[in-house]
């Protein structure tokens, strides 16, 4: 019997670069959201001796067929006696590649919830992260507040929003943007907990910003010109990327103006992927 799962793509409202940790990774807040855009896995044990793992999906060239999140987090998985049998699984990539979206990370957490059945204990939590990367926490929840590397809480209420996504075709390697980035940003003073008004929250996304935007938009210019098109659509609350880039998102309260944004960015920039999509 196959069975399916959808995993799902994040988006970072803003990100605080924090302090370099003694692990010489930096700690980081950030606000994130996950949205219907996803991979889809498709999961079937077969009597084999080892484990078929078959990438397709618009995105699959991008993928390292010897070392990935898929690989990793099966291997785990097994070292672990979570799983004894083997697998066939079929990954469509519907996510971009090295786009700050997260879609390996999410490959990965959504296959250890569908293995595991139950909370990861602190313990593997950190085997896991140390393998895959520490925004394995970002799919925790639809929608949350991380104060920092391991601390995370959700939002009292559901936001409801848009996002139109541009792709410009351009791998933004994590660690390469990290290695550029030299300076280290202060605490965010503001307190994303069950008190903040969901009426204010999006201008405090806004006020946040991403500190590894210049970075990014100093790298690749035209990423700036992807950004300042978003930012002057109408109903576009601000534009921004997620993550250490290169996904470019402008957010939307209401689905007529995202769409209309997308019909005038695949104008504008037919050459790139764009899409839309929502929070779940």
């Amino acid at each position: 019997m196959t069975e399916k799962i959808k995993s799902h793509a994040k988006i970072n409202l803003f990100l605080n670069i924090l302090e370099k940790l003694p692990s010489k990774l930096h700690n980081i807040q950030t606000a994130s959201v996950l949205v219907d855009l996803c991979d889809e896995i498709s999961i079937k044990r077969v009597n084999a001796t080892k484990d078929k793992i078959i990438f397709k999906g618009k995105f699959r060239n991008y993928i390292d067929k010897k070392n990935n999140s898929i690989m990793k987090t099966i291997r785990i998985l097994r070292e672990k006696k979570i799983i004894k049998d083997f697998y066939k699984i079929i990954i469509k990539k519907n996510i971009p590649v090295f786009a700050g979206l997260g879609g390996g990370s999410s490959n990965a957490a959504y296959l250890i919830k569908y293995f595991y059945k139950k909370n990861l204990d602190k313990i593997n939590l950190k085997i896991f992260k140390k393998a895959i990367g520490t925004d394995l926490l970002l799919f925790s929840k639809n929608q949350l507040f991380q104060k920092n590397l391991h601390q995370a809480i959700t939002f009292r209420d559901k936001l409801d929003l848009y996002f139109v996504l541009v792709f410009p075709n351009i791998k933004c390697s994590t660690k390469k943007i990290y290695q550029i980035f030299d300076k280290t940003n202060n605490i965010s003073k503001k307190r994303y907990n069950n008190r903040i008004k969901k009426k204010d929250i999006i201008r405090s996304f806004y006020e946040e910003g991403n500190n590894l935007e210049r970075v990014v938009e100093d790298k690749y210019p035209n990423i700036t010109k992807i950004l300042n098109f978003l930012g002057l659509q109408k109903g576009c609350y601000f534009s921004r990327i997620t993550g250490s880039g290169s996904v470019c998102f402008g957010i939307f309260k209401a689905h007529k103006d995202a769409d209309s944004a997308l019909k005038q960015t695949k104008l504008k920039f037919p050459k790139y992927w764009c899409a839309i999509t929502k929070t779940i």
